[in-house]
């Protein structure tokens, strides 16, 4: 095939060229590529003499390098940048890339290589990085089929391949239909009780629309100040049922999806001699198997369902107190509002005077202080480094040598052509000791929709957004310190249920005061937060800490229930997650609750947080252990934080999770630590 040699993708190198990629560069790039990989693969099996790990191993990783660098960056743009023309030309490919990528695990030449290699004494005396990634190859093939007859084969491609393709409407359609709703008042009147920060953004939004008045929609700076602080509960009501009924109509209509994905992936474990999808996936995870991961959200339940059952009488109570005693039950779309006026009552805390405190580039400037005294990294502008929208800034990651390990591009600016949420995608994973001409340097990016600047003023960020910035600054350190020889061990390809390590401990350097001087200062005045504030701050940490938990432990329990119980045999998926759900809400939930039609993480990737979303919560018992030793040994020691860098986040999956984390603790990590700082011990 000939494609033009001026197609910005077919030569990706570490800076990538934001402003030269189009949609129509994408399907003739892709189609070259997964050619070069098919020769690659091809010339992989034909090797002739005796089987070695560079002719066997080190060939297979080259395979798909140029393809996977190419779909990055496209999955990336589609994620942060999309067009109609993006999108079809990226739903063109997708199958296809699909594919081939599952496709290699069932080619019987190569399995037939690897096995022969595993026959050699060079095989035999492997040790480290490459022992580990030779035995997690031969179990990642068994696992995707390698060992399936052809029949079994074939039918597990063509369910690779419809799953690719299904997750990636559900994803399209959930920022389609989060995109179809707005909400536009001309009267000032109805906004009572907003913050005037959520009243200048509606503004801000409508005249960007070209309407008159305030317009709101279904992204979170803007859903979540009308779910916590707005009077009308009549309004507060049609944005809660409009979220938690997203993509449940017409075109766009992800219910079917959802039976469908489930379905498949349930037949995909069957077919590889897995009880169900749970067990398949966390074969190679910390929880080892979906009854481990069972038992752990189990035992947080039974610690968390005491302080959880007061709180919901608690809140009830507030509101006879304030509406008197034939005050209505508290409804869904209630309970955001009374809890933030409980909260405010409790503590003579509100979230909204922080905002003050945390102008986004200060927040950023102090997050980067923060990191150069934990690991004495410093980072600087990027200057002219193409992007793919102008609000978007870049940056260089210098080492305490003076060398550039990485780079990363920040992107927190709301729009429609960006989903929803907040992530870190790596875009390139670098390895070190690669070869001559081959660059080691790391490129990330943190996106996420932040409350955006108004009314002159900069952007000012609430502290749950600062928390959210700071997790994803996480992950990028994550993935800009790998210092492994080996791409598919390298930086956040790890366990999921290790990954969120390295992410949720960042966040606790948002409640220190010592680390807060560093960037939280009035936007106007430059003064810190005075200390009455933090100490009320900090007070309401634990505010409602019993249905926080029972929430995330909810979506846990839904996503291990799909992928093990459910079947189409006990009806609806939907209503069936509905059922589970109302077992960890604090008040009972709508006929017509659909919040999975929107759940991004159990059905927009092939696998992503499917039967693993306990993770989070599995992580969090790893990251407030892990930050006791910051705690003890100081905030900023830099012994402490080289140690976290170089046991754990440098080191990628070279070794079992469990062992990074004992090398760095010194033991196994307890729940202690967790329910202390919850407020739940």
């Amino acid at each position: 095939m000939t494609v033009a040699t001026d197609n910005p993708l077919l030569s990706l190198g570490f800076e990538i060229p934001f402003d030269r990629i189009r949609s129509e560069h994408v399907e003739p790039a892709v189609r070259a590529l997964l050619e070069d990989a098919r020769a690659r693969l091809a010339a992989l099996v034909a090797t002739p003499g005796p089987r070695t790990y560079e002719n066997t191993l080190g060939a297979l990783e080259a395979v798909t390098e140029r393809l996977d660098r190419a779909m990055n960056v496209v999955s990336h743009l589609e994620s942060t940048a999309t067009t109609p023309e993006l999108r079809a030309a990226y739903n063109a490919v997708q199958p296809e890339v699909s594919e081939f990528l599952s496709g290699i695990a069932l080619n019987e030449g190569v399995y037939g290589a690897l096995k022969t290699f595993a026959a050699t004494p060079e095989a035999a005396a492997l040790t480290g990085p490459r022992r580990r990634f030779f035995t997690k190859t031969l179990d990642d093939f068994r696992r995707s089929g390698a060992e399936l007859d052809p029949a079994g084969k074939k039918r597990l491609s063509e369910i690779d391949v419809e799953l690719a393709t299904l997750t990636l409407r559900f994803s399209q359609n959930v920022l389609d239909a989060t995109n179809a709703f707005e909400f536009v008042v001309e009267d000032p009147a109805r906004l009572a009780g907003l913050p005037p920060s959520a009243v200048e953004a509606a503004r801000q939004s409508a005249e960007d629309k070209g309407v008159k008045g305030y317009r709101f929609t279904l992204q979170a700076p803007s859903y979540i100040p009308v779910l916590t602080y707005l009077d009308d509960a009549s309004v507060r009501e049609r944005f809660y049922r409009a979220f938690n009924t997203r993509a449940t109509e017409g075109e766009h209509d992800n219910r079917p999806l959802i039976a469908r994905v489930l379905e498949l992936r349930r037949e995909k474990a069957k077919l590889l001699g897995y009880k169900d999808f749970a067990d398949l996936v966390l074969e190679d995870r910390m929880a080892k198997t979906g009854a481990e991961a069972r038992r752990f959200v189990g035992t947080l339940r039974a610690r968390t369902e005491p302080v959880f059952e007061r709180e919901k009488e608690e809140l009830a109570a507030f509101r006879r107190e304030l509406e008197g005693p034939d005050a209505p039950p508290i409804a869904p779309w209630d309970v955001s509002y009374y809890a933030e006026k409980l909260r405010r009552a409790r503590y003579d805390f509100d979230d909204e005077a922080l905002r003050p405190y945390f102008p986004l580039d200060r927040v950023v400037s102090g997050l980067f202080e923060i990191a150069h005294r934990l690991y004495g990294v410093r980072i600087e502008p990027w200057q002219d480094a193409p992007t793919w929208h102008r609000s978007v800034r870049a940056y260089r990651l210098i080492e305490a040598d003076g060398a550039q390990s990485a780079a990363f591009y920040l992107d927190f600016a709301p729009r429609e052509q960006k989903r929803d949420g907040a992530w870190m995608h790596g875009l390139v994973t670098g390895v070190p000791q690669a070869g001559p001409g081959e660059d080691a340097r790391h490129l990330e990016v943190l996106a996420g929709s932040f409350t955006p600047p108004v009314g002159g003023r900069p952007a000012l960020l609430n502290h749950r957004e600062v928390e959210t910035l700071f997790h994803e600054f996480g992950h990028m350190m994550h993935h800009a310190s790998s210092r492994v020889p080996i791409r598919s061990l390298a930086g956040t390809n790890v366990a999921w249920d290790f990954v969120e390590l390295p992410s949720q401990i960042m966040e606790n350097w948002c409640w220190e005061r010592e680390a807060l001087d560093l960037f939280a200062r009035h936007h106007e005045t430059g003064a810190p937060i005075p200390d009455d504030l933090l100490q009320r701050m900090r007070a309401a940490r634990t505010f409602r800490a019993g249905a926080a938990t029972m929430r995330q432990l909810g979506f846990a329990e839904i996503d291990l229930a799909l992928h093990v119980d459910w079947t189409p045999e006990r009806g609806d998926a939907v209503e069936f997650a509905r059922e589970v759900m109302s077992r960890y809400s604090p008040v009972p939930l709508p006929e017509g609750y659909a919040m999975l039609a929107g759940f991004s993480h159990l059905f927009a990737n092939p696998v992503g947080y499917a039967a693993g979303y306990y993770s989070y919560k599995w992580a969090e018992v790893l990251d407030a252990d892990a930050f006791s030793r910051f705690q003890q040994e100081g905030l900023f020691s830099r012994q402490v934080g080289d140690a976290f860098r170089s046991q754990i986040l440098a080191l990628g999956d070279t070794q079992d999770p469990m062992d990074l984390y004992k090398s760095f603790r010194g033991r196994e990590p307890t729940l202690d630590a967790l329910l202390q700082r919850s407020g739940l011990a």
